[in-house]
Order: C-alpha cells, then sequence, then structure tokens
C-alpha cells in the first residue's frame, strides 16, 4: 500500500483511537482543492529524522469499492508502479488484521526497499498500519475512508510517518515523497473508478436478442 511512501508511531499507537500525529484532516484550503478533482499532499519533517505525510483525494466510488482495491496485494504495482512485490505473510480468519511483505524497486536516490507491515482493518473506514521489520527505519500510519455524498463517494486520507535508512538529505527524500504519493492517489481514484464501472457492467443485463 503506497508509493516509495511508506509509513509508522508504533504498537501503543495501534491501540488508541486517535494517535495525535495521526489526526490530521483537510483544512479549507486543502477541501477546495479536492472539490477541484485533485489530490493533495503535503511532506513535513518530524521527529527522529522522520518524514510525516498528510494526504487526501476525493473518489467517486463507495468506501467497499476503494477499500477492494486498496487491500487487494494484486492490485499493489498499479497503485505503486515500482512495487515489484506483494505477499500476505499472515491474515486473521475474520479478516481484522494482516502482516504484509512488499518489496519496492529503487531509483536515483533511493534503493529497492524490502518492507513487512501490520495492518489493522476496521472495514471499511479505517487501515492502520506499522513496521514489522525491513528497510524502513521508521513506518506508522493510517488511511481513513469517509462518506461522500451519501456514500456515492469517498475521501481518502492518508497520515504516514516514514523514515528511510538513507545517507541521502532528508529534504530530497521529502520532495521525493511529495512527489510519488499524489500519483499514488491518483492511481488510486483510476482503479476504483474502474473496479466501479466492472461491477456495473457486469451487473447489467445483456442486451435484448444476444
Amino acid at each position: 500500500m503506497r508509493p516509495a511512501a511508506a509509513v509508522t508511531l508504533l504498537l501503543a499507537c495501534v491501540a488508541m483511537p486517535i494517535c495525535p500525529a495521526l489526526a490530521w484532516g483537510p483544512d479549507p484550503q486543502v477541501e477546495r482543492t479536492l472539490a477541484q478533482g485533485h489530490a493533495w499532499a503535503e511532506v513535513l519533517p518530524d521527529t527522529e529524522g522522520a518524514g510525516l505525510i498528510h494526504a487526501a483525494i476525493d473518489i467517486a466510488a463507495p468506501a467497499r469499492a476503494v477499500w477492494a482495491v486498496m487491500t487487494d496485494c494484486r492490485l499493489a504495482a498499479k497503485l505503486v508502479v515500482t512495487v515489484t512485490s506483494c505477499k500476505v505473510l499472515q491474515s486473521d480468519p475474520q479478516a481484522r488484521w494482516d502482516v504484509r511483505e512488499q518489496v519496492t524497486r529503487g531509483g536515483l536516490f533511493l534503493p529497492t526497499i524490502h518492507n513487512v507491515i501490520r495492518a489493522d482493518y476496521q472495514p471499511y473506514s479505517l487501515i492502520r498500519f506499522h513496521r514489522l521489520s525491513g528497510d524502513l527505519r521508521i513506518e506508522e500510519g493510517e488511511w481513513r475512508l469517509e462518506p461522500l455524498d451519501g456514500g456515492a463517494g469517498t475521501r481518502v486520507i492518508y497520515v504516514n510517518r516514514v523514515a528511510m535508512n538513507l545517507f541521502a538529505p532528508a529534504f530530497l527524500v521529502r520532495a521525493g515523497l511529495k512527489n510519488d504519493t499524489p500519483k499514488f492517489l491518483m492511481n488510486l481514484r483510476r482503479e476504483s473508478l474502474a473496479a466501479v464501472r466492472q461491477a456495473r457492467a457486469a451487473a447489467s443485463p445483456p442486451p435484448a436478442g444476444l
């Protein structure tokens, strides 16, 4: 789940209703950007050398459809083009959590990143995740899905605290994350809308005479 964007406040945070570092929501200026159909993202410097990502997008699809795309490992490479592998290593029979391994291909400033995270689920409104092992030093955050237009649409809010074991300047890493995060969100919108169209086509009766 994410562009070289990765995400972390640790186990205590997972058990809390709201983590202070994660309690971000769009202000009126961001709301205007979302209403114009754009994804929005910022990456702020945080403690321990981490970057704190705040991001959001509005999608004209129900939360259930967006959720299905976000949680499907088979679609990971369509959301983040640098993903080369996504595997569910463990999962709860009642779908309340899982452990995932993801590998992201490196580039000019970033190495190939292997990461294992645990995600805790509250369908179809909250995904909270944190690092278990891998190449990232810190990764913790959450996805919030909020209904729009009576549930016909969904606002996706992404908060991610991440630090990498890199010698690259922190400002360059933050710039890369700020550039990649909106791309991921736009890909999420595209795949969610495609899933809705496919579901509608499958549910539609064939034309008369066929």
